[in-house]
């Protein structure tokens, strides 16, 4: 088959112009989206603005509601070689398992066409070599503040982990005090889950503890700086955070701090637009900044873009590749910041006023965005999933009982030193 008019679309989207052949007939591009709410709205608008400009058709499959089903969904497709699928949406920890069965886009864009992208998202989509990843949006771990409050109590935004324990134990002191007993300085993510993985990635990394595996597959977690960042995170319990913040997750924190109840919450960009909205007890009450660093570390949050990808066993690899371009395009990433404050992955859009007025924190929180790190999904592949519940059931166990956070952290690098050597990675 010669290039078609879709794949032409499809570079266009990325700033390339070219005259190419029109299709003799038009392709059918089956794209999994989410299950439901505004994702899947601006997932389906846009996909099918390409189909009518390029030309072809386009099938919408939902995604099952719980995120966390979808992987296995894939990878029983994918393990099928079905051509049932042709272009899906990626959490950027799938990136690794599924590797083998993604196309590489190197192939299928021309050279140069990421590179309006954030290096570290494209660094993310990419393994052993091959790009088989688009960045579609970006999203990190963010500090959430309540702006009234610090003006209040005449306390600044905090730069580390200990000026953020002082600050939140300051402020809900003060309130108590005053009367509101439902006050808390600091709500997260410390359910036995992925997001306490995300929380504490962040945690160690920050303060210059590294990760859990390095790039390498090198164990990491068991230094000294990494134990100390644990022991701090395991004091907010009980004293600035819930009790119960050992069973939250980004929906229970968000809860806590949307109802006026916590002055700090670490959660993703998706928490703006819901705080300011006319239904919030702190709409324009709140700021947004990077999260707090260690003394020894800088500003990081953890990699939460979404990713766009191509299946390999798609009969129609080309048009699909249009279709994710198309997606990741400047035009439809602008339209889904506009529509639905989508963090853009493309840099020169952290500039334009429209986005700006619309996500007006990025200019503050830049940074979270440019210093993001990952979880150890490339180097672990498959083996992932098993990493990633070792991580969040040791980490529960050393929050939920400080006095033996050493020790559950040192049985942790055992067991993925076990892992490793089973693995082979």
């Amino acid at each position: 088959m010669t290039i078609s008019k879709a794949f032409a679309f499809g570079i266009a989207a990325l700033g390339f112009t070219a005259a190419y052949p029109a299709i003799s007939q038009a392709e059918t591009i089956n794209i999994f989206c989410s299950s439901s709410g505004i994702e899947l709205q601006l997932c389906k608008e846009g996909s099918e603005a390409w189909a009518k400009e390029s030309g072809n058709e386009v099938k919408i499959t939902t995604m099952p509601a719980n995120w966390d089903d979808v992987l296995s969904l894939y990878q029983q497709l994918l393990s099928a070689q079905s051509t049932d699928v042709d272009v899906m949406i990626l959490d950027g920890v799938w990136v690794g398992p599924l590797k083998s069965h993604l196309l590489d886009l190197k192939d299928a864009l021309p050279a140069g066409s990421v590179d309006k992208y954030f290096p570290s998202a494209v660094a993310a989509g990419t393994v052993n070599g091959k790009f088989v990843a688009m960045p579609w949006y970006m999203d990190t771990g963010l500090l959430f503040y309540r702006k009234d409050l610090l003006d209040k109590y005449g306390a600044k935004v905090p730069e580390t982990w200990a000026e953020l324990t002082t600050t939140a134990q300051l402020v809900q002191d003060g309130e108590r005090k005053a009367g509101n007993d439902k006050m808390w300085g600091y709500v997260w993510q410390g359910r036995a889950y992925e997001g306490l993985v995300c929380n504490a990635t962040e945690w160690f990394a920050s303060s210059g503890a590294g990760t859990f595996i390095d790039a390498d597959g090198k164990i990491t977690i068991g230094s000294p700086a990494a134990k100390e960042a644990l022991k701090t995170a395991a004091g907010w319990a009980g004293t600035i955070s819930p009790q119960g913040v050992l069973n939250y997750d980004e929906e229970g924190s968000r809860g806590v701090f949307q109802n006026g109840d916590a002055v700090f919450m670490r959660n993703w960009a998706y928490a703006w637009s819901l705080a300011n909205g006319a239904d919030s007890a702190i709409k324009d009450k709140v700021g947004v900044a990077p999260l707090p660093k260690g003394a020894n570390g800088q500003h990081v949050g953890i990699d939460g873009a979404a990713y766009l990808g191509v299946s390999k066993y798609s009969t129609h690899p080309k048009e699909a590749a249009a279709l994710v371009a198309y997606l990741a395009g400047e035009k439809e990433e602008k339209r889904r910041a506009l529509a639905g404050s989508y963090i853009p992955s493309i840099s020169s859009l952290f500039s334009d006023a429209d986005v700006l007025k619309a996500i007006p924190f990025l200019t503050t929180a830049k940074a979270a965005f440019e210093n993001v790190v990952t979880r150890p999904t490339s180097v672990t592949g498959s083996d992932y999933p098993r990493v990633s519940t070792e991580i969040s059931n040791a980490l529960h166990a050393a929050l939920a009982d400080p006095s033996a956070s050493d020790a559950s952290i040192d049985d942790l690098a055992s067991k993925l030193d076990a892992l490793k050597s089973r693995g082979g990675w």
